[in-house]
């Protein structure tokens, strides 16, 4: 491949047109390039197309990037084919969720040098080209993982897609990669899906219960299970190495609570609550202590807009919500997380316009 620029100018083409796929094509649809789609169903690309993301490819187009945003387990044949067809300065990049195996298999390829892994940070629970929306990335990291034969230009010209998306690159190799996305990703996905399934055939008086901390930790389990046994499977060996500590960890758990053991239970609370200060707060910058506001709102049209207008009023940045029904009143506990140094300047600021809010 020739050293090029790496403006993005397209056209680009999107190798399967699910969320990802047909949320990257309606970006850059909407910053002006060209796209092309191909999907092996034809369903798909109509409904893409549909939504503005794009055109279906035809044999004469050359496309300057090609992104594969196929299933997992058909990552390796899907790049190695769009190698074997794309031109020779096109440069092919893929979405999947792990990078050492899709580059693994495309080791030896004649084109291998064009070839650059990527991987978004961003999605849903739900799938298919009708989820998909433009501002799935904007503000998200995206990381970018070239392999040791992968040119300059290429990476530059990946990065180049991840800016025009609203993304953050992040530049990992990609056995770094596979291991952080074990950490963040794939080990609290199972974890949320091991106690999500505590909950399967409870009694209807045990679930009556629920509220938003076990909304909070079974939120992802509600995944789609073939997707995410390949994600998970294709980082087998990452995976299983944390999971073997998260499996010593549990062990004390046990231990501690059948014996009692305040103390060991305690450090091994406080070990959790450090893991969740060590997330970086918005936009990458360092964590902040983080305060609830919790205030009690009618469930009817406009009680949630009219919150929202007297919060911003207050000046107080709301930095999350979270919403939890009372199961036996009209009421709901809305949650306004923000900077705790000021949590009581917007309750004050919301009790002088009348509601009620809960210390």
């Amino acid at each position: 491949m020739k050293e090029t620029s790496a403006r993005l100018v397209g056209p680009v083409e999107i190798v399967g047109t699910g969320l990802i796929g047909t949320s990257i094509a309606l970006a850059c649809r909407r910053a002006g390039l060209e796209v092309l789609l191909t999907d092996t169903d034809p369903d798909h690309v109509r409904t893409a197309t549909g939504l503005g993301a794009g055109r279906a490819r035809t044999p004469g187009d050359v496309p300057q990037l090609v992104v594969v945003a196929v299933p997992p387990d058909a990552l390796g044949a899907a790049i190695t084919a769009t190698l074997d067809a794309a031109g020779p300065d096109t440069v092919v990049t893929d979405v999947g969720s792990v990078k050492a195996a899709p580059l693994a298999a495309v080791a030896g390829h004649p084109a291998i040098s064009r070839y650059v892994g990527s991987h978004p940070m961003a999605g849903t629970e739900h799938s298919g080209p009708l989820s998909a929306s433009a501002a799935l990335f904007d503000g998200r990291p995206w990381a970018v993982t070239p392999g040791p034969d992968a040119t300059p230009a290429a990476a530059r010209l990946v990065e180049a897609l991840v800016v025009l998306c609203g993304a953050v690159p992040v530049p990992l190799s990609p056995v770094e990669h596979d291991r952080a996305v074990a950490r963040t990703s794939h080990v609290p996905h199972l974890m949320a899906s091991l106690v999500a399934g505590t909950l399967a055939g409870a009694s209807a008086d045990h679930l009556a219960l629920s509220g938003t901390g076990v909304r909070d930790v079974t939120r992802v389990a509600g995944g789609d299970p073939r997707l995410y046994s390949q994600i998970i499977g294709g980082n087998a060996g990452a995976v299983a190495a944390l999971l073997t500590e998260v499996r010593a960890r549990l062990d004390l758990a046990i231990e501690a609570v059948a014996g009692d053991d305040r103390a060991g239970l305690e450090s091994l609370l406080a070990y959790g609550q450090a893991g969740t200060r060590a997330i970086p707060g918005k936009h990458g910058t360092a964590p902040q202590a983080m305060e609830a506001v919790r205030v009690s709102v009618p469930d009817h049209p406009g009680e949630l807009a009219r919150l929202f207008a007297d919060a911003g009023a207050s000046g107080v940045n709301i930095e999350d919500v979270r919403i939890d029904h009372d199961p036996g009143r009209p009421v709901g506990l809305v949650e306004l997380d923000v900077v705790a140094a000021r949590a009581e300047e917007l309750r004050v600021a919301l009790e002088s316009n009348g509601w009620v809010t809960h210390r």
